[in-house]
């Protein structure tokens, strides 16, 4: 059976930790799309981690990990998070690379800061992990599939000419830089693709084989909803979709093999980066919010900057989930929430005096103003309880009121950092 776990909303939901969870039952786990720009903060019995390449699974030892096709592969990194688990702990974990994914080339790093700092004020937030650039290469038909690196050097030459012909023209013209280093490339690739070579597999035949075994496979995405390039708040999207459905063309498996889809949904809502985010609160109140929230604070596990933080957003939610295709959400953080009186809820969106549930294209969220209902809080610590009916009333409602809102089971509520911190329920809306 293969299931997705994906993001609801702006990415930093907490997929890791849920993933992490199920991987109790799984066989297999997928990284099927996006970079290393962002991350999953994991906590377990080796200690806390922030993975961003490395799937999820890699902390169970009877799992085989696969950075699926769809992935923007930085090799350093790769080999960088292994050395680094290893280093505490963890053993080696299982881990195949598609034969096909594309890699994340040293110039697409350089080409994303450096437009970062010419859009200065007009920037996108981006990490300047190279992902933008990554992609536009591989739509363009000049990225780099990690097979064409076992080639010869006249093969690898030939093709490095080309794309530096195309990159220097605007290194030297648009941000007057040096030119690329083609024989220091070369060089690069020659010395990382005998590193990598070990890991690289036929994925797609490999996971044809595991379904027909009838093994759990988990796919795991990346940001969420509100950072999809069609379906998000655009143009301030990530370069890959984070939906389910990518799921099936980032591993290589048929898409009605997904039979189950866990969205992923924090209590409150957070974001890193720029872009429309009407329920965003601002001053004492998010800098309170913000150190009460994730594990540690709601700093961003790729870069440590302050995500931006705000009360849970219902219409974003509903359609973030509508379009991942939700079987099942997983409400995460609960428990950060245990410090408020009362707790601020977005049920609807104002544009222009009319209220909406629906999500609106980004040129009218730009005019979206917050409707809010008002919940008691719960006022104590909730973390060790397992079952959903001990927890406070205060703590029920709210979940209950969100699942309302939303339309959507929530079948798992996340009340620690800690894979253990975990509670399922029935949801009613699956009675």
């Amino acid at each position: 059976m293969v299931k997705a776990v994906v993001g609801a909303n702006w990415g930093d939901e907490g997929k890791g930790k849920i993933t992490d969870t199920l991987a109790d039952q799984a066989d297999v786990v997928i990284r099927f799309q996006g970079g290393a720009n962002a991350g999953h903060t994991i906590v377990n019995q080796y200690g806390k981690f922030a993975l961003h390449l490395l799937p999820s699974g890699v902390f169970h030892p009877n799992i085989t990990n696969v950075i699926g096709n769809g992935v923007a592969f930085d090799i350093d990194k790769f080999l960088h998070e292994i050395g680094d688990i290893e280093s505490k702990g963890v053993p080696e974990p299982k881990i195949i690379v598609s034969d096909r994914v594309q890699v994340l080339m040293p110039y697409h790093i350089l080409f994303d800061t450096l437009e970062e700092a010419r859009l200065a004020g007009k920037s996108f937030g981006s990490t300047k992990s190279g992902i933008a650039p990554f992609y536009s290469d591989k739509y363009a038909k000049i990225g780099w599939q990690i097979n064409e690196f076992y080639q010869d050097d006249d093969a690898l030459l030939e093709k490095i000419d080309h794309i530096a012909d195309i990159k220097d023209a605007l290194l030297v013209n648009l941000y007057h830089t040096d030119p690329i280093d083609r024989k220091g490339l070369l060089a690069w690739i020659k010395e990382r693709r005998d590193r990598i070579r070990p890991y690289l597999c036929d994925v797609p035949k490999f996971l044809e084989g595991e379904i027909k075994e009838d093994k759990t496979i988990l796919l795991e995405g990346q940001l969420g909803t509100m950072k999809d390039p069609d379906f998000g708040i655009y143009p301030m999207v990530t370069s890959s979709s984070p939906i389910a459905g990518f799921g099936s063309i980032g591993a290589g498996i048929p898409p009605y093999e997904i039979k189950q889809i866990v969205v992923v949904s924090k209590a409150y809502s957070s974001a890193v980066g720029a872009g429309e985010f009407v329920s965003e609160i601002f001053g004492d109140e998010a800098e309170t919010l913000r150190n009460h929230g994730g594990d540690g604070g709601e700093y961003g596990a790729t870069t440590g900057r302050p995500r931006r933080v705000g009360w849970y957003d219902c219409v974003a939610s509903k359609y973030g989930c509508r379009l991942q295709g939700a079987t099942d959400v997983a409400f995460t953080v609960l428990d950060d929430l245990g410090y408020l009186d009362e707790i601020p809820v977005c049920v609807a969106y104002e544009i222009d005096g009319k209220e909406t549930t629906d999500f609106p294209v980004t040129k009218d969220l730009k005019r979206a103003k917050p409707v809010y209902k008002t919940l008691p809080g719960w006022k104590c610590d909730i973390r060790g309880i397992r079952e959903f009916s001990d927890l406070p009333e205060e703590a029920q409602d709210y979940v209950n009121f969100i699942e309302q809102q939303i339309g959507y089971p929530i079948t798992m509520v996340s009340n620690g950092p800690s894979r253990d911190d975990i509670i399922y329920r029935v949801s009613p809306l699956n009675r």
